[in-house]
């Protein structure tokens, strides 16, 4: 399966999660590429204005994961203007991941998941799953391994 994974990562954190989860899928049989929504000049933490300099095209997969951190209990706004921008995903299948801080999925991550779930269905594509990876020390390695294997078994 062609699978295209489209992040957008402020820190490095989402990005080192897409990385791995890549990583998997390649060695699962898959073709995968990685690309990043990126922003012009940098984005400060929480800015709300800004331009988007990367628009990664997701026409030539037949199935995408989008991730992104998680920003004030919310998506980050830097994905969410991406996928308002993206073509149709009609017939893709789709899959989200992010990111977050906090301990637990509730403090966000989930609000998060519903916030992309919405944006993608709009778009037409077909959810397949989702995972949130929390970065706190004690959470991180479980979280990211069940994380990489949720996502890696949807394909």
């Amino acid at each position: 399966m062609n699978i295209g994974i489209v992040v957008y990562s402020w820190s490095g954190n989402t990005l080192s999660v897409a990385e791995e989860l890549q990583e998997g899928l390649v060695a699962g049989g898959h073709t995968v590429k990685l690309e990043q929504v990126t922003v012009v000049g940098g984005r400060k933490q929480g800015a709300r204005e800004f331009g988007l300099e990367t628009l990664p095209d997701v026409a030539p997969y037949d199935a995408v994961v989008f991730g992104s951190a998680v920003e004030a209990f919310s998506l980050s706004p830097v994905l969410t203007a991406y996928l308002k921008q993206i073509g149709s995903l009609q017939g893709k299948k789709v899959a989200c991941l992010v990111t977050q801080q906090f301990p637990y999925p509730w403090m966000g991550g989930n609000r998060a998941i519903r916030q992309m779930k919405k944006l993608l269905k709009a778009k037409g594509g077909t959810i397949a799953g989702s995972a949130v990876v929390n970065w706190a020390k004690s959470r991180r390695g479980k979280t990211t391994v069940a994380a990489l294997e949720r996502l890696s078994d949807l394909f």
